[in-house]
């Protein structure tokens, strides 16, 4: 699908370019495309450090250009206030804005980029890697949930309950606040807040493999998921 965006040489345009970008590592798509190009050419200049998330992009586009071009045909983008980008130069990124040479210099020729270095392709290599480490780490999803543990009858040591289900440790869970809510027959459940990261914890497997297991289930007789909620 097509996106439209602002005149990304106003201050308000590029401002909407950066929140655009905040959670996206390209224009369209999950690599370069010519429409990373196409907003690549229509900006004068590069976006200053105060445009973090358009500043980090422009630098990858830039890099991957000087590197090795791009070839995504990408969905099609409209930049406002800006004329249609040919084929020709998409394919080619724009020349370097130098001052006229003085009449005296030499004849030498100057190479103003020169060939680019292994140490430069490795360290643009990292960048694009690390963008999108950050681009996957910043999309993924958290949920909050509440959960009903119940203790095999009114002896069971409620505050012992407690200190096990919380000394489940992974990455990806956060145990919350927790109360004490009354059953029946004297007979007390906990209930606990958590949040988790959705690619790191599966709440069914929280549950069977750890607080359904030894020696957790000493104190609990079963565990039920009360709300799942999305963050």
């Amino acid at each position: 699908m097509a996106v439209t965006l602002a005149n990304v040489n106003s201050a308000s345009g590029l401002k909407k370019l950066d929140e655009y970008l905040l959670t996206r590592s390209y224009i369209t798509g999950y690599q370069a495309s010519k429409d990373d190009i196409t907003v690549y050419t229509t900006l004068s200049q590069a976006p200053s450090a105060e445009y973090v998330n358009a500043s980090r992009w422009y630098k990858h586009i830039d890099a991957l250009l000087r590197i090795s071009g791009v070839s995504g045909d990408g969905s099609g983008v409209k930049v406002e206030g800006s004329l249609p980008v040919e084929d020709e130069t998409i394919a080619t990124p724009p020349p370097a804005d130098t001052k006229a040479t003085s009449a005296d210099d030499d004849d030498d020729d100057v190479d103003l980029f020169g060939e680019e270095t292994e140490e430069e392709k490795k360290a643009a290599e990292e960048r694009a890697a690390s963008v999108k480490a950050s681009s996957k780490k910043k999309e993924s999803g958290k949920s909050s949930v509440l959960l009903d543990v119940k203790p095999w009858d009114d002896e069971t040591d409620m505050k012992k309950l407690e200190e096990a289900v919380r000394g489940v440790q992974m990455e990806g869970l956060n145990w919350g606040a927790s109360k004490l809510a009354p059953v029946g027959y004297g007979i007390k459940k906990m209930q606990i807040m958590l949040t988790i990261v959705d690619d790191l914890v599966s709440v069914d497997n929280l549950i069977e493999e750890h607080l359904m297991s030894e020696p957790i289930n000493e104190y609990v007789q079963s565990c039920d998921i009360v709300a799942f909620n999305k963050i």
